[in-house]
């Protein structure tokens, strides 16, 4: 039976875990050498590994064999809690159980030593959505909590947690996982899946992907499955309906020149292939940021792009005037807040892209009606 790659390959061990080194070399040695605390907090964007790492956590401080602070994930202990056959270790969704009583029903039964394993561990995910009441029932048994058990508590958005939560927990910040970790990840797991994929189709997926690695991984499934396992950068922005950055690379072309008829033209193109307004004007936003990134050596590191697409942007950007590219991002940007009024929204984007060429070139050549 298939299995949905961001379940076949979620990380077993700390070793495993893409981009929170930071964190997963901490937990492993506070396991190696025993100095465990009693309540953690993981806090991050979605998809960034927090409820992964919990669970590898729980596995580790219950082996019968720890490796250097990591699960063996061979032994009936770890088998047991990866399997969810193990009552001891319990992983609950505080959206759904935010309430006092559920919060009072697991405390009384927290008390209770472990049956099959040395540490009683609950994971608590999306913690914050819990009610005031069920924070002050969880904060009893945070104060004194027994030895042999562990919560590991797991959110979104730590600033709704209650000041007296946090300042019991050992706190980590999980990052947003970099493009280039993500491509080099999604590249490891192609070669084991037997599929060939073009690393800027990888790029794409991973930019799609907006820095969570359970996305990446499930977009780059998507992507397989409709390329027949051969990726490639064209296959990608097909299927994820992405705009290839060519379009606005022209489109700067003809800002830079004054060309007016030419704008226009591309636009056409982009809404011929069905694209959006506003998320063309958008796109094209975004476009000139990194182009502003790409004017100066200091900020070209900050592009999250291939090196190949970076030099690219890089020769680009050295033919764009600052300005520019500051009113440039200033007019998209109040295409997209005029966008939703506008009566007639082709001639809003239209207008825009003529203040471009006008910002931009020493004149526009020509007039709108030549060349169409």
């Amino acid at each position: 039976m298939y299995q949905a790659l961001y379940r076949k390959w979620r990380p077993k061990t700390f070793s495993d875990v893409v981009g929170q080194e930071h964190v997963t070399e901490t937990l492993q040695r506070q396991v190696a050498e025993g100095r465990l605390s009693h309540a953690y907090l993981f806090t991050g964007t979605r998809g960034t590994g927090k409820t992964t790492c919990a669970k590898i956590l729980a596995k580790a401080v219950n082996c019968e064999h720890p490796e250097n602070g990591n699960p063996c994930n061979k032994c009936q202990s770890c088998l047991g809690i990866e399997s969810g056959g193990f009552l001891d270790v319990m992983e609950l969704d505080a959206a759904s159980n935010n309430g006092v009583d559920h919060v009072r029903a697991l405390r009384d039964e927290a008390i209770y030593s472990p049956a099959q394993v040395k540490k009683r561990v609950y994971i608590i995910d999306e913690v914050h959505m819990l009610s005031i009441a069920a924070f002050n029932a969880l904060l009893k048994i945070l104060e004194e909590p027994p030895e042999h058990l562990m919560f590991i508590l797991a959110t979104t958005e730590k600033h709704k947690v209650i000041p007296t939560i946090l300042s019991r927990c050992q706190i980590y910040d999980f990052n947003r996982i970099t493009i280039r970790d993500m491509v080099s990840h999604l590249a490891y797991v192609a070669k084991q899946e037997g599929i060939t994929a073009d690393p800027a189709a990888l790029a794409v997926i991973a930019s799609k992907a907006d820095g969570a690695m359970r996305d990446a991984l499930s977009i780059f499934d998507q992507v397989a499955a409709s390329s027949r396992g051969n990726i490639t950068y064209q296959s990608a922005i097909d299927n994820l309906n992405v705009l290839d950055h060519a379009y606005y690379r022209r489109l700067v072309e003809a800002f830079l020149a004054g060309d007016v008829p030419s704008s226009l033209k591309i636009y056409k193109e982009v809404r011929d292939k069905g694209f959006d307004s506003q998320f063309f004007i958008n796109g094209l936003a975004l476009y000139l940021r990194d182009l502003m990134l790409a004017c100066n050596a200091a900020t070209l590191p900050l592009l999250e792009v291939p090196d190949e697409t970076r030099a690219e942007m890089a020769d680009t950007a050295s033919r764009c005037k600052p300005e520019f590219l500051y009113r440039a991002m200033d007019l998209c940007n109040d295409a997209d807040l005029n966008f939703r009024q506008a009566s007639n929204k082709q001639f809003l984007i239209e207008l825009t892209l003529i203040k471009l060429c006008q910002s931009a070139g020493p004149s526009p050549k020509g007039d709108t009606g030549e060349g169409q």
